[in-house]
């Protein structure tokens, strides 16, 4: 079977982004399906392609990936204008291979949203099954956060969202969320499947080759976040936690924050006037490198802005692969996330700004290795489990080729 496969954020594991896309259009070549890749230029990622664009997109073969990039910069400091800038011609360029390439099945995953206009053109146009897979509920999130307060906008986000599902022959939600949300606009739940993010298991295998940013003692407890630095993540969080061990006189503990995005200049600028000597801001690091990170890191950092439609409704992959790690999690919000760290017991769930509580689970952290220990076993065993990249991408397999019911 052909997949016509639309990521405008596709990267592979030579980028610093998720690569969850390139991991499971490996997994449809293994079971003798060919997937054509359409994406766009992605300030974190790397397609793998080298040679120049021409009339805006470029084609080559990627690890047996047929890939088409258009070039269409796109970065997380970028305000929200300049986004849908982008956003918009992506999709435009889309319906037209949308219409055009041959497939059997044409897929598409957000975010944005606007991945699912493509998809919609050729359900329309040419009768093509579509399967739509959602990453985040739109326009909830932005809403919610703030980021989007036009009346209008919202509108016809909300159109853009239910023409979408409408339009799709079958979903797919990462998290119980959003399969739930898809539910609520009306799609029977027949046509909507989970696969969460998973775990990257050999790239992330405990016992790899560890390393440690410069400056960080082998005696220092080192807690890591790896991923974007934007409004979201809401890393201020992390920064009134350091400020609490700074006057608590916790010299023992080190904070990484690895990645980059809008948030982080206004962060590293805070963190030196506070004289947060306890933080440290890390360069994004590539897949193939991170695993080194976390082999050689203590405890993993799930953070996000306190916003009620993130509790359920995110499926973040850094979580996925610190447990892949074996690294216990320190998650700062309730959900779904946080209700598997304490039914397995893997790491530590704390009230949202809650910096005494978020500073406390790292002081537990540092003054009791042993424990530290078993929350990391549990941690892996848990991604063996249930969140093995392999099995995920197997059920997506068959989900998208319609093998799967």
């Amino acid at each position: 079977m052909r997949i016509l496969y639309f990521h405008q954020h596709f990267s592979t594991p030579q980028g610093s982004a998720g690569t969850r896309s390139y991991e499971m259009a490996q997994a449809a070549l293994r079971a003798g399906h060919r997937v054509t890749m359409v994406c766009g230029s992605y300030a974190q990622g790397k397609t793998g392609l080298t040679g120049a664009f021409e009339r805006g997109r470029r084609r080559g073969t990627v690890d047996g990936i047929d890939i088409i990039e258009f070039d269409l910069n796109y970065g997380n400091e970028m305000g929200f204008v300049a986004r849908l800038g982008v956003f918009a011609k992506f999709a435009l360029g889309s319906v037209r291979l949308a219409l055009m390439e041959p497939c059997d099945v044409v897929f598409a995953t957000t975010t944005p949203l606007t991945a699912g206009i493509p998809g919609i053109a050729a359900r329309l146009f040419t009768r093509r099954p579509f399967v739509f897979e959602v990453r985040d509920l739109w326009p909830e999130l932005p809403k919610a956060m703030g980021i989007v307060r036009s009346p209008v906008v919202l509108g016809l986000m909300s159109a853009l969202e239910w023409a979408s599902y409408r339009a799709a022959h079958r979903l797919i939600g990462l998290s119980p969320g959003i399969v739930e949300g898809i539910a609520r606009r009306g799609v029977p739940k027949d046509r909507i499947t989970m696969v969460p993010n998973g775990c990257d298991l050999e790239m992330f295998s405990p016992g790899g080759t560890a390393w440690r940013p410069e400056g960080v003692r082998d005696d220092q407890l080192l807690a890591v976040f790896s991923g974007t630095h934007g409004l979201a993540n809401g890393l201020g969080a992390v920064l009134d936690a350091a400020a609490v061990l700074k006057a608590r006189g916790r010299d023992d503990i080190r904070i990484a924050l690895v990645g980059q995005g809008r948030e982080k200049a206004a962060l590293v600028a805070r963190a030196a006037q506070e004289g947060l000597e306890n933080v440290l801001f890390l360069d994004p690091v590539p897949k193939t490198a991170l695993g080194g990170l976390l082999a050689g890191a203590d405890i993993g950092l799930q953070c996000l802005k306190n916003v009620p439609a993130f509790y359920y409704g995110t499926s973040p992959n850094k979580f996925f692969d610190y447990i892949a790690a074996g690294l216990p999690v320190l998650n700062n919000y309730p959900g779904w996330l946080a209700g598997l760290i304490g039914q397995h017991g893997c790491g530590f769930a704390v009230p949202p700004d809650d910096a005494g509580a978020f500073a406390d689970a790292l002081i537990t952290a540092s003054e009791d290795r042993a424990a530290l220990g078993r929350m990391g076993r549990a941690a892996r065993k848990l991604a063996e489990t249930e969140f093995s990249r392999a099995t995920l991408a197997r059920e997506w397999v068959g989900w998208v080729t319609g093998a799967r019911r």
